[in-house]
């Protein structure tokens, strides 16, 4: 039985599945009718207007959104489901109402009740059409033949009646009835009616008959009766009789049915138990039991294997095999099985293929016992395909054919038992035994060489040429065979069951239930993703995108973790090619399909993730993707340039540009807009910026003229201040001639102003204490003997503006410098660099731009030349010009003479040299660019938290440099200092601070720390060598994998001791969260056997203490049977003593969150609130240490690292060049 969803809930008295959505109805014994989704395991809706008792019938409309519900109030009820209410009521029998039914083809309603009779009724009228009689107890059940006019009826009077209803078509549907009944007939005379007869009456059961059933195609009916039996019936068109009977139930047998698919009987019973019988050989199969309930209801789903059976506490949604066709495809060659044969499809030429070898028989007729298919890709010379069963407790078929096989010649197989198989190179495979040994077979199935894995397996699975997965729990461990060892292992929450290769070896996915592993070729792992409906199928495309298919949708997933949804699906399908834009899939039903896959949304993600723009264009262009999501995206990558040329929205341009920090293109969409609040966005940005020119444009745009004239007395444009004070006269403004002469110095203006305003005194007072003797007379006359003298203080100082410290020249940029921004996507080559013809060109970030200058010429156009840049103009080797003739190539014009003096160009520094070859981190931090080193930590690691790593920043930064004093009020000269080359080299190397041996002398000296228990010392150190290895170099593989190494050894340490000092904070009468906090740092991972002996001795001590005694004897049993050398000669014999106290009282006084017989090595501990997480937990990593967190914690500080954000999608660290 594969359970697809489960319910708890009162009795299950009816189900009735929907014919084309994911959805089923269960009607309850308490009188509520319950709508669940069992793809998800999801309750929808409940209905609840049944009133007094059970409702025992339910049953969904074929096309119509409606279902029908009797229950016992004696009330047939229609519901709409859309509505979500009763829309009307049938009213009619007199008694409980077991079971309701429409009708495929008519509008009826079929109902059968304890009142002894059948009703027939037209929905669409809302009327009683027919009510057969004949019964003379209760009527437990009535069901409409599937294609014919038949009516089936089990009744407690123990026959089985079968009525034709063709004069009732006839009647009422074919001469255009289905109204009420006409005026001359009454319900009353119904009885006697001759529309709806017995045609059969099934006599041969003793006791009561609960329920009866039609085979969906052929004349057989199934009965199930108080009498435990299950009998099977044949009719044709003038008699029926009994075929065979059925024993095995042990009390009433609740519901019988056919499989609508298998020639197979479905029954339940009150005996707890349902059982499987085979329709062909009359014999039962298999028995599914249940503890404590009994079964009432069954139902089958009429076009899947679907099956749903109702018992005491709710219900059960199950199938009873696997659908999963099985294929593999390689190349273009898709190998799948059909009708239990293997065939070969072409894909590229066509969908059917050629019969290759024929499987086993299946065992029994309800599981076909087929499990996997395998092709070897590892040998193109011959065809060699693996067939795996479940059967006979496990055992496969080999096929070996030449390519070129003819249809009429089948390969035999070689047969042999396995738990599990895989091909591991091009004449071998691997065997996992019932022993649990690996056997490596040749292709005439002998057996070659044999051994142990190094972890416990239960399944194995192909890893490459030479390698073999190896399946633990939910861990897989790449084993390689040739040099026996393991390469490295993942872990998949939930256990692994598919795993899919790309066509080229590099990727490979792992998927569970629900969730979803990529890695490398080398088990790197890549990403990983939840579902929170089944996982299905997979497959890679050519691109190395990742397709899946869930059991609604077909998605993708890009190896930088991002995904989306491609389209939706209405039935599941198993993919098993992705391949130039085209999904190949196979169905349920083993056909083979192929449609066109809508890829320009995952294609356009890679190559932005790639930075190849020219595609990123292509596909925005032609595959129709552009909108607020794609805007959305880029914006959410760091690239809201790249949509600054596909947006033609003016506004959403303008946005777009200021929010990247554009001001030539927010100004170009701002004098489209013309609007005055685009206008001052604008100013305040490039205000920002220091854009002194577009600022002084959106001013005068805006006629802000007081701002305009602040700005140019903070830039010491003194000429236009000048001409903004003429501008204020012209305009009549007073206040602003005023504050433009005050800003000027100019006093004459300003007394000028006030004299013409009428402030008199205030005019003669300017005048006179700035010594203004030509205006004194004219306004002492004005003043009439008012001597304003007396009011100028005695310390009066002058008052003047600043004066500007650089005062623009003319020629001079007017904007102020800006120091280039580290967070640029391009490193040489921009959006705004790339020359621009007359469409934007795109420019891919692995193209170089010299190559398309040296097809234009070397030097260009004579106005592109800068002779003052950066750039070399020359190239590196000028040659010898002593014999080039120059003298035609002089132009006739006179050469402007520069006065600024020769210009010479600049040479590459140190520090870029060993940049173009390197760029680590360490490299960066060397050169200086802590911005752009910050960036790539945070792209390799998520790093959030970067005060930690201030002080290494410039420990690494120093430990590069030596200085030279200078002469004196001068700065210092720095020196790089180099591992390799000299600053005449063209390939240096700078002297990197952190390496693998100081690292380690780090650790060193924290385990020391910890060996004398001094645990906050130790944690410190600890950290600080774990956040020093990301600007650590490595030299080679061996010292990467030291590093690597540290990372795991810094990580297990730190926990340790933050358990130990978290446990040293406990109040004392926490007692059981300290024996608990105890027993975590036993399952810390740390190298040293002193320190492992060490916490396990305070683990049992703690314990003991505590009166775990049971705890404590499973700490002291591990110091027993440990290896500890010197150090345990003293605390082994304590350790016995403990572990023969603790087994006289073997029992807990305080209940802890830690099992002492599990396995610690599998223990997984949240480093945030020190709780356990449960194996089937999912859980949030850290992207840079590995610490596990519960998945709440996503998004948070690593508190280990303290560097990282837990959860997040990275590239990974990298500690040397590729």
């Amino acid at each position: 039985m594969l359970v697809k969803c489960e319910t708890k809930s009162n009795r299950v008295k009816g189900l009735s599945f929907h014919p084309k959505l994911s959805w089923i109805l269960a009607s309850l014994h308490n009188g509520t009718i319950q709508l669940w989704d069992y793809r998800i395991g999801a309750l929808i809706d409940k209905y609840e207007e049944h009133e007094g008792g059970p409702v025992r019938g339910v049953c969904f409309h074929a096309s119509q959104p409606l279902f029908v519900s009797g229950g016992d109030d004696y009330k047939i009820k229609v519901w709409n489901y859309k509505m979500r209410r009763c829309i009307f009521t049938l009213l009619g029998h007199l008694d409980y109402i077991r079971t309701v039914e429409f009708h495929d083809e008519y509008p009826w309603i079929l109902s059968a009740s304890d009142d002894q009779t059948i009703r027939i009724w037209n929905w669409q009228s809302r009327s009683c059409v027919a009510v057969l009689t004949g019964h003379n107890h209760y009527v437990m059940c009535a069901h409409f033949h599937p294609k014919e006019d038949l009516v089936v009826s089990a009744s407690l009077d123990q026959t089985v009646r079968v009525w034709d209803t063709s004069g009732l078509r006839d009647k009422r549907v074919s001469m255009g009835g289905g109204g009420p009944p006409p005026s001359g007939q009454s319900a009353s005379d119904v009885f006697g009616t001759s529309d709806a007869v017995v045609k059969y009456v099934l006599e041969g059961h003793e006791r009561g008959v609960n329920w009866a059933s039609f085979h969906p195609t052929l004349p057989l009916i199934v009965s199930g009766a108080d009498d435990r039996l299950i009998k099977l019936w044949r009719m044709n068109d003038s008699k029926a009789w009994e075929v065979d009977t059925l024993r095995g139930h042990f009390n009433n047998v609740s519901c019988v049915l056919f499989h609508p698919k298998k020639d197979l009987i479905l029954s339940n019973s009150e005996d707890r138990t349902i059982r499987v019988w085979d329709v062909t050989k009359r014999a039962g199969i298999h028995t599914f039991r249940r503890e404590n309930d009994r079964f009432w209801i069954l139902t089958a789903h009429r076009s899947s294997n679907l099956v749903a059976v109702g018992h005491d506490a709710g219900m059960v949604v199950f199938k009873l095999d696997c659908e999963r066709p099985l294929a593999m495809s390689h190349s273009n060659n898709l190998y799948v099985v059909q009708d239990r044969d293997v065939h070969v499809i072409d894909l590229d030429k066509q969908l059917t293929g050629k019969q290759f070898a024929a499987c086993r028989r299946a065992s029994n007729a309800m599981t076909s016992g087929m499990k996997q298919l395998q092709f070897n890709p590892y040998n193109p010379s011959e065809i060699n395909v693996l067939v795996y069963y479940t059967q006979d407790d496990g055992c496969y078929d080999l096929f070996v054919g030449p390519n070129n096989f003819g249809s009429d010649n089948h390969v035999s197989p070689r047969q042999g038992s396995a738990q599990a198989v895989a091909f591991t190179a091009r004449n071998r495979f691997a065997v996992l035994q019932q022993s649990g040994s690996i056997g490596i077979y040749n292709l005439q199935n002998e057996l070659s060489k044999k051994f142990d894995p190094p972890v416990a397996t239960d399944y194995i699975f192909q890893g490459g040429n030479n390698r073999i997965l190896l399946k633990s729990e939910d861990k897989i461990v790449m084993y390689d065979l040739t040099a026996r060892k393991v390469v490295d292992e993942v872990t998949v929450p939930g256990g692994i069951r598919y795993c899919v290769w790309s066509q080229n070896g590099q990727y490979v996915a792992f998927m569970s239930k629900h969730n979803v592993l990529m890695a490398g070729k080398n088990l790197e792992y890549l990403h990983s993703f939840h579902e929170n409906i089944r996982v299905k199928s997979g497959a890679w495309d050519e691109n190395g995108v990742f397709i899946y298919s869930t059991l609604s949708h077909v998605k993708y997933c890009l190896p930088n973790g991002d995904s989306g949804i491609i389209h939706s699906l209405q039935n599941p399908i198993y993919i098993v090619r992705v391949h130039k834009h085209f999904l190949y899939y196979v169905d349920r039903e083993h056909n083979v399909n192929k449609q066109r896959l809508n890829c320009s949304e995952y294609l356009f993600k890679l190559a932005l993730h790639r930075r190849q723009f020219n595609d990123v264009k292509m596909w925005i262009t032609n595959g129709r993707i552009c909108g607020n999501a794609v805007i959305g995206y880029l914006k959410q990558k760091g690239f809201p340039e790249v949509a600054l040329h596909f947006v033609e929205d003016q506004q959403t341009r303008f946005n777009l540009a200021l929010e990247y920090g554009h001001i030539e293109e927010a100004m170009t969409a701002a004098e489209e807009l013309n609007e005055a609040a685009c206008w001052n966005r604008l100013g305040l940005e490039s205000l920002r910026q220091g854009n002194q020119k577009t600022v002084e444009m959106v001013y005068q745009k805006t006629k802000n003229f007081d701002a305009l004239s602040f700005l140019y007395l903070i830039t010491g444009d003194i000429d236009k201040l000048k001409k903004m004070l003429k501008i204020a006269e012209m305009r009549n403004d007073v206040m602003s001639r005023f504050h433009n002469a005050l800003m000027l110095g100019s006093i004459d203006e300003r007394v000028k102003i006030l004299a013409e305003m009428g402030q008199i005194p205030l005019a003669a007072l300017t005048a006179k204490a700035h010594n203004l003797v030509e205006y004194i007379p004219k306004l002492e006359e004005q003043l009439e003997g008012n001597d304003v003298s007396a009011h100028i203080p005695a310390d009066a100082k002058l008052l003047l503006p600043c004066t500007p410290l650089c005062r623009p020249k003319k020629g001079d940029p007017n904007n102020w410098p800006l120091l280039r921004s580290v967070k640029q996507i391009f490193e040489k080559t921009t959006f705004e660099n790339v020359p621009l013809p007359a469409e934007p060109n795109f420019m891919d970030a692995m193209e170089d731009a010299e190559p398309e200058q040296e097809e234009k010429g070397m030097w260009g156009d004579d106005e592109d030349i800068g002779l003052g840049g950066d750039q070399p103009i020359g190239g590196a080797d000028w040659g010898d010009m002593g014999d080039l003739d120059l003298g035609a190539d002089i132009p006739d014009e006179p050469v402007p003479v520069v006065e600024q003096g020769a210009n010479l160009t600049m040479g590459e520094g140190v520090e870029a040299k060993w940049l173009r070859q390197r760029k680590l981190p360490a490299d960066l931090i060397a050169a200086g660019e802590f911005e752009e080193a910050l960036g790539l930590l945070k792209r390799r690691l998520g790093l959030i938290n970067a005060a930690p790593l201030e002080p290494l920043f410039k420990e690494a930064y120093w430990a590069t440099r030596s200085t030279l004093p200078g002469p004196p009020q001068s700065a210092s000269l720095l020196f790089p200092l180099l591992a390799e080359g000299n600053p005449k080299s063209r390939e240096v190397t700078p002297l990197i601070r952190f390496n693998s041996k100081s690292i380690v002398d780090r650790v060193k000296e924290a385990q020391k720390l910890t060996t004398a228990g001094k645990f906050g010392d130790a944690l410190a150190a600890f950290r600080a060598a774990l956040q020093a290895i990301p600007l650590s170099v490595a030299t080679d593989a061996q010292d990467e994998k030291v590093l690597t190494d540290m990372i795991e050894c810094c990580r297990e340490y730190i926990n340790f001791c933050r358990v130990e000092v978290a446990r040293k904070q406990l109040a004392p009468t926490d007692v059981g969260r300290n024996v608990e906090l105890a027993a975590y740092m036993t399952a810390c991972k740390v190298q040293s056997k002193t320190h492992q002996c060490l916490a396990l001795q305070l683990a049992m001590f703690t314990s003991f203490k505590a009166q775990n005694f049971v705890t404590a004897a499973s700490f002291a049993r591990r110091i027993v049977q440990g290896a500890w050398g010197e150090q345990g000669n003293a605390i082994v014999p304590k350790a016995r003593q403990v572990l023969a106290q603790a087994e006289k009282n073997a029992t807990d006084a305080h209940s802890i969150n830690f099992d002492p017989r599990g396995n610690v090595e599998n223990l997984s501990v949240c480093q945030n609130s020190f709780k356990l997480i449960g194996p089937a937990d999912p859980v949030a990593v850290c992207p840079y240490c590995g610490s596990k967190y519960h998945t709440h914690q996503k998004g948070k500080l690593c508190d280990t690292c303290q560097l990282a954000e837990v959860g997040a999608n990275t590239l990974g660290i990298q500690l040397r060049p590729l």
